[in-house]
């Protein structure tokens, strides 16, 4: 397992009761009592270390390389039913956006999101999960799929951003994730978008127009990554955790805002400590939510979800 550096503590104390353990079980000594009082005192300290993230903390548990991604939530969610489609019907089929069928108990969903890779291969193969317009085009396509035959839309945010190469802006990254956004204002069905790593941008935009809109608790949503910002301002990164406080990018910052419908609670330690119980939040946010949209008019529904992005960022003087 892999540890970011504020947990480091943790993995001092971890290293030190998989010792004592290993003492026991060589030796006729009894360190039951040593290896309990370590044991408590790695559950307060883990309990200590995740009670009081800074902004930049979440962002670095959002990145980390064990944390569940795009493909691993679908694929939990709808136990061996998910059917992926491919490409934009223009240019080319996306492997940084990734879309298809599934089920979760009879429903069925239509789920998109952005995938990132588990290796340098895979990285390189998925783009690091920055979507071309193709992949922006092809999720728009599998909307209006979903929109033709009445099935709602579940996206899974997790992207640093849509990718910035000059032939991605030849082929209009402006106009597609443009389109998106006004065509997902407008959808005729029920939309669930819920960010599971970082969102960034209008790439995470681009897919983010939902009916309702969920963070996981250790991820974040903004204009800018923390990096760039610092970069931007102070023509250096290492600012990053001073931007990263500024920008207001925790899922408490953005539920203040009302920016965002809810967040969905991680086990201590991040999603990837318990990827199970991640997947069961995930599954019941999907469910509660679909269950209270499907009862409204689709022009209730397309009304409601106009509304809500036009009060966002009103304010009375």
């Amino acid at each position: 397992m892999e540890y970011l550096d504020f947990e480091l503590p943790i993995k001092e104390l971890e290293d030190q009761l998989d010792k004592c353990v290993l003492i026991g079980e060589e030796s006729n000594v009894d360190v039951t009592e040593t290896c309990n009082q370590i044991q408590k005192k790695l559950d307060a300290t883990r309990k200590d270390v995740f009670k009081n993230l800074t902004a930049w903390q979440r962002v670095q548990l959002s990145r980390h390389p064990s944390r569940p991604y795009t493909l691993d939530f679908i694929n939990a969610l709808t136990k061996g039913t998910f059917m992926e489609l491919h490409g934009d019907r223009t240019v080319k089929d996306d492997k940084a956006m990734v879309g298809g069928l599934g089920k979760i108990g009879d429903q069925s969903f239509m789920f998109i999101g952005q995938q990132k890779g588990y290796n340098t291969k895979t990285r390189q193969y998925r783009n690091f999960g920055m979507s071309n317009p193709e992949g922006y085009r092809k999720a728009l396509r599998l909307m209006r799929m979903a929109e033709k035959f009445n099935i709602p839309v579940v996206t899974l945010i997790d992207t640093p951003g849509a990718y910035p190469g000059l032939e991605a802006e030849e082929r209009g990254q402006g106009e597609a994730i443009a389109r998106n956004i006004f065509e997902m204002s407008r959808l005729k069905t029920p939309i669930i978008s819920i960010i599971i790593g970082e969102g960034a941008s209008g790439g995470a935009v681009g897919i983010g127009v939902g009916d309702r809109v969920f963070m996981l608790e250790n991820t974040w949503y903004t204009v800018i990554s923390p990096e760039s910002c610092s970069s931007i301002l102070w023509r250096s990164w290492d600012h990053k955790e001073e931007a990263a406080e500024s920008l207001k990018l925790t899922s408490a910052d953005m539920k203040r805002l009302k920016l965002i419908d809810g967040i969905i609670k991680e086990p201590l330690g991040g999603a990837h400590v318990d990827r199970e119980k991640t997947f069961k939040s995930v599954e019941l946010a999907i469910v509660k939510s679909y269950k209270e949209l499907s009862a409204l008019t689709i022009k209730k529904l397309v009304r409601q979800r106009m509304d809500k992005y036009l009060n966002m960022g009103e304010f009375n003087g």
